[in-house]
């Protein structure tokens, strides 16, 4: 099959989406298929890999509650290195590259290599939450802004964000890697005016057989996420879009838990 958008000495920046391998795009399968050289990270599931051909080679550079095998300057270099060298190299990235991905990095590194580089977007793992948990990210008169921000901060940083931004009402924040930091996210936004009875969904690995959705109030976040281990893709949904519809239908791998 031709691939004239993917000649050698080249990259793709591919969204693997959250995790179920039946939520890739078409053209992100196709790419994956196509690829010399796979670069994909740790939220990256085998069954995506399993897409890839035989020979081509896989290097994991995943980064993960804070051990990252491979630090950001040494990624980027060993993305240039192959496709300076003749592969079709794909960066597969959980998620949509473009959202907490530091894709403009790994572009920037391929500019300024002459490398030629594009983007194919995936479903972010807000996106598959929300479907998970049989709910939306926006509701009319109710949340009409959707907010995304990322809990993660560099070693040794504390978490600064915009509470009061954060906080106002009529809207939904998804708080990507949120896991760890409950407790500061119920807090701060608690102390900037949210109120502390707004509902939460609390879903774990989104899309894959293991997910779990834990439902609660922002007063119970820190109680709520107590069960999920550090490893668990953990993503938090915080407004009224969010509130547990009246009737929920059991589904394997969905556990509801009400605080």
């Amino acid at each position: 099959m031709p691939h004239d958008d993917f000649p050698p000495a080249s990259v793709w920046l591919v969204g693997a989406g959250p995790g179920d391998p039946e939520l890739l795009t078409r053209k992100a399968a196709r790419l994956i298929a196509a690829a010399d050289m796979i670069f994909y990270d740790a939220l990256v599931g085998p069954a995506v890999l399993d897409i890839a051909a035989p020979d081509a080679e896989r290097i994991s550079v995943g980064k993960r509650s804070g051990r990252h095998s491979k630090d950001q300057a040494t990624i980027d270099a060993l993305i240039v290195a192959a496709a300076l060298s003749g592969k079709r190299v794909v960066r597969l990235k959980g998620g949509d590259p473009a959202i907490f991905g530091r894709t403009a990095e790994e572009v920037a590194a391929c500019r300024a290599a002459g490398v030629t580089v594009r983007i194919c977007p995936g479903i972010t793992a807000a996106s598959a939450a929300a479907a998970a948990a049989g709910t939306a990210l926006t509701l009319r008169g109710e949340a009409r802004r959707l907010t995304f921000v990322t809990a993660h901060a560099r070693a040794g940083e504390k978490l600064v964000l915009d509470w009061a931004a954060l906080a106002a009402e009529q809207g939904t924040l998804a708080v990507y890697m949120g896991r760890a930091a409950a407790t500061t996210v119920a807090q701060g936004l608690i102390a900037a005016g949210r109120r502390a009875d707004t509902p939460v969904a609390v879903v774990v690995n989104a899309s894959l057989p293991s997910e779990r959705i834990i439902r609660g109030k922002l007063s119970s976040l820190a109680f709520l996420v107590e069960t999920i281990g550090e490893r668990d893709p953990t993503m938090l949904l915080v407004g009224e879009a969010v509130r547990a519809p009246a009737r929920v239908v059991a589904r394997r791998g969905v556990e509801e838990v009400a605080s």
